[in-house]
């Protein structure tokens, strides 16, 4: 994942003056706080956020419950992808777990740039590439890797999580209920 990200980045640096000065047009840099929405449930996904700093998470409800599907980290592209590719409205939040910083692209400018800058069409495409390798992945881990294994690898890849994501978030992300989780911790 890593290499496609490098990729990317190479990609926007090798970018011509113009379509470079039209991408930061339709991007700026925003700071959220602990606790704000990025994106509340039923609202039309209008931006798409990677993620420079912090972490965010991905929930919904169901039945006053909330359900964590993804945690964002740095250079993660914190997005309903549903909603903002439809412009409906969304199924999910994504809320800012800690102090964030976000690069933030605005759905309806970007596609205007993209009309008169093809390459911006291929960044396009290479970040849903690289989000759906993302989802991908994390869906074989749901399925390939035992609760305890996908724990280790979350600690692994992410040490600070438990400094910055509640439990509670962590083992519903997990697929877990929280009583399992203190048994994984525990034995660990």
């Amino acid at each position: 994942m890593k290499a496609y990200l490098e990729k990317i980045n190479a990609f926007i640096a090798h970018l011509d003056t113009a379509t470079l000065a039209a991408l930061e047009n339709v991007t700026v840099e925003k700071q959220f706080r602990k606790g704000d929405y990025l994106l509340q449930q039923d609202e039309i996904c209008r931006y798409s956020f990677l993620i420079i700093k912090g972490v965010a998470r991905k929930f919904y409800l169901q039945n006053g419950k909330e359900i964590t599907t993804e945690l964002f980290f740095t250079e993660d592209l914190a997005v309903s992808f549903r909603s903002y590719t439809l412009q409906n409205p969304s199924h999910e939040f994504i809320q800012a777990l800690e102090n964030i910083t976000v690069t933030v692209t605005d759905y309806t400018a970007f596609q205007k740039a993209k009309n008169a800058f093809p390459k911006l069409v291929t960044l396009d495409l290479m970040m849903t590439e690289y989000y759906t390798m993302w989802l991908e992945e994390r869906l074989f881990e749901f399925h390939s890797l035992d609760a305890t294994q996908r724990y280790l690898k979350l600690l692994n890849e992410h040490p600070h999580i438990l400094q910055s994501v509640q439990l509670t978030h962590i083992a519903s992300y997990l697929g877990i209920s929280l009583e399992t989780l203190s048994r994984i911790r525990a034995k660990i």
